[in-house]
């Protein structure tokens, strides 16, 4: 076995005799296409609601709480699922967010929340991550389907009309500057200004 491993680290090393470069090449585009098309499928796969939650952490608590809001359902049928608020839809930030999510995995390993005790005791933690998070890329996923330029501010309430025609729309804030807790209930904000 050793020997076989050996040779095939010296033949690895040298120019091939018996192949081709053309023939080199198409294997390599071949198994190119071969690791894109997987990666994406499995981008894909743990892009769906039903992946995420897949553990009892999330179903049990988070995915619960969704399904009291507007978001969940809703008069035009419209719904909102877990990757279309955390999960960025250009490719690039889609991937760095799959990066940043290895440590929920982590979590899920060491059982951070696998209680919802565990959960409500980490549950501020959580969520300033996650608003930090959106402040950070101008809650980009809320803009995915929210945008300003579709907004008929006349049928809106007189204060959220203000918001968003004034301090939004120049850029002052975000949406998640004020609509926290807009689909997962809030933690403990005692000592945080304005609640």
């Amino acid at each position: 076995m050793l020997e076989y491993f050996r040779k095939l680290k010296r033949d690895i090393g040298r120019p091939s005799i018996h192949h081709s470069i053309g023939a080199l090449t198409i294997v390599g585009f071949v198994s190119g296409v071969i690791f894109w098309g997987g990666f994406n499928t499995a981008m894909e796969a743990t892009n769906t609601e039903t992946f995420c939650i897949s553990c009892h952490e999330m179903e049990d608590n988070v995915y619960q709480e969704l399904r009291e809001t507007i978001h969940f359902t809703n008069r035009s049928g419209v719904r909102a699922t877990c990757p279309d608020c955390h999960v960025p839809h250009e490719w690039t930030d889609k991937v760095a967010r799959k990066m940043q999510a290895s440590k929920e995995v982590w979590g899920k390993i060491f059982q951070t929340i696998s209680t919802r005790e565990k959960f409500e005791a980490k549950r501020r933690e959580l969520a300033e991550h996650e608003w930090a998070r959106l402040k950070a890329n101008d809650s980009l996923e809320c803009r995915n389907c929210h945008e300003f330029s579709y907004m008929d501010f006349s049928v809106q309430s007189v204060r959220a009309s203000q918001a968003h025609s004034t301090s939004l729309a120049a850029g002052e804030k975000t949406c998640i500057d004020c609509h926290k807790g807009i689909a997962h209930h809030l933690p403990d904000m005692q000592g945080v200004p304005g609640f």
